[in-house]
């Protein structure tokens, strides 16, 4: 014959799992800078399966068309880059550091 058991309640001296704080996700780059970046840039590495990494160099950040384009967002734009995808002609994903 089985019985049923109630579930325990925990205790209210019991400690409770502490929930560790999320580490915060970093905020994505402006619109402006992908968009910069996508048009402006001057590097660009072959990572193979027809994907591109592009990037904007030091030198081409200095350039007064893309200072321009890019306003306060200059510095951030050196530390974005973008893996893209030839064949489809689309961003695959956005690296910002």
């Amino acid at each position: 014959m089985a019985t049923a058991y109630r579930p325990r309640r925990p205790s209210r001296f019991a400690p409770r799992p502490s929930k560790a704080p999320r580490p915060a996700a970093p905020a994505l780059p402006p619109a402006a800078v992908v968009d910069a970046v996508l048009r402006f840039h001057d590097q660009e590495q072959d990572q193979g399966g027809g994907r591109t990494l592009l990037r904007l160099s030091a030198q081409r950040l200095r350039d007064a068309e893309v200072r321009a384009a890019l306003g306060d967002h200059a510095a951030r734009a050196a530390r974005v880059s973008i893996l893209w995808n030839e064949r489809e002609g689309e961003i695959i994903r956005v690296l910002a550091a």
